[in-house]
């Protein structure tokens, strides 16, 4: 019981641990892929996996903008924000949804997919059972016995141009 607590209590702060050095790094670097990601951080001394990494990059809402010199790098979302620190992700990131039977495909602006599909799967769980994120692309799937309007409803709460 004692080290299943510590394990817990460990794997808590590593986690909490690295995102801040993953924000460090997209502070001072520009990342263009999870590769360089992964291997930047595999230098500073982290050994985890590509699927961490990825729920990493999700659950802090990081995006992939356009850069000056015309590449796309990783950049954290509160970043692009600074105009108005309230409005999420989604508001400027959302292009449309479309449906086909129950599932539903968001698309985004280049980048924005998984930033959107971490706030879909934190901010409308009781209607969303989950997301599936590309670059520009959700694949979202509704709870059972969860209609099309009940779906873009949830959404519209920080979707405000939801259709």
């Amino acid at each position: 019981m004692v080290f299943a607590l510590f394990l817990h209590i460990y794997t808590h702060m590593t986690k909490k641990y690295r995102h801040k050095i993953i924000k460090e790094i997209l502070q001072s670097d520009e990342v263009a892929s999870q590769e360089m990601l992964l291997k930047i951080l595999a230098d500073r001394g982290f050994d985890l996996t590509q699927a961490t990494l990825s729920r990493d990059i999700k659950e802090l809402k990081i995006i992939k903008v356009p850069t000056i010199k015309g590449n796309y790098a990783y950049q954290l979302s509160g970043v692009t924000q600074n105009i108005q620190e309230d409005i999420p992700v989604s508001s400027f990131g959302f292009v449309s949804i479309e449906f086909s039977g129950q599932l539903a495909v968001v698309k985004t602006r280049p980048g924005y997919a998984m930033a959107i599909a971490g706030e879909i799967d934190s901010r409308a769980a009781h209607s969303i059972l989950g997301t599936v994120a590309g670059d520009d692309t959700i694949l979202l799937i509704p709870r059972e016995n969860i209609n099309k309007e009940e779906v873009k409803a949830s959404l519209s709460t920080f979707i405000p141009n939801i259709q």
